[in-house]
């Protein structure tokens, strides 16, 4: 180590007591956290890129500072979807240290690794205070039955009102309209579900049926629209 000339002139001080970082909860115990391998839990980060075309969650499972499991979910930009496949391949493995550094192309992803590393090392994962964490695979339960993420979207003008496209409970095939041209609920499809049912054999028709549901005063309505053609 290289010493000005300032400092080296300068006599020696004893530092003082050392007491360490503060601790942080990590799965159910409280840790000095100074290395990587401190580092375990369940969390999620959210990031976007520069022009904010689009956005990425990350969700990952990490163990003793090791990325056990990654789920990764996309919004807005067709290429970031393909980023986000090559993540799933390259993080799980990886110390949170090592993907921090890694380019995972996408500069959503990329912020979404950044936020999620700030998460852990504050202590604010989601399984801070969970003895033991979450098993691998606790990220696919956050897609829920059939194994989709929850999106919405929506859509409205001035001229024209709102139109609802897709929201939690899935596809929306119609919007229930009361006599002052107000949205009172609307018909959706869960297409994960149906999906399910279909590639078990079931008539196409037949499970689009049974995954169609309702929401809101659906039934009172006095007219029903397409959102996608009228």
């Amino acid at each position: 180590m290289i010493l000005s000339h300032e400092v080296e002139r300068m006599c020696p001080i004893s530092k003082g007591p050392n007491h360490g970082p503060a601790p942080i909860p990590v799965e159910g115990k409280w840790v000095q956290s100074t290395q990587i391998s401190d580092i375990s839990g369940v969390s999620h980060g959210v990031g976007w890129c520069a022009p904010q075309q689009g956005a990425s969650k990350l969700t990952l499972n990490v163990k003793d500072g090791i990325i056990e499991e990654a789920l990764i979910e996309t919004i807005g930009c067709s290429g970031m979807t393909h980023s986000a496949a090559m993540a799933s391949e390259i993080l799980p493995g990886k110390t949170m240290l090592e993907a921090l550094n890694t380019d995972l192309v996408c500069d959503a992803i990329n912020v979404a690794m950044r936020e999620i590393f700030l998460q852990y090392a504050y202590g604010r994962s989601q399984t801070a205070f969970s003895e033991g964490g979450l098993p691998i695979g606790a990220g696919l339960e956050d897609l829920g039955k059939g194994l989709r993420s929850q999106i919405g979207t929506t859509y409205g003008t001035t001229a024209k009102g709102t139109r609802y496209l897709e929201l939690a409970e899935g596809y929306v095939k119609s919007l229930a309209i009361d006599s002052d041209d107000e949205v009172i609920g609307y018909q959706f499809v869960q297409l994960g579900k149906m999906m399910e049912w279909i590639r078990g054999g079931m008539d196409a028709n037949e499970a689009l049926e049974k995954a169609t549901g309702t929401y809101g005063r659906y039934t009172d309505a006095v007219k029903y629209i397409d959102p996608r053609e009228e």
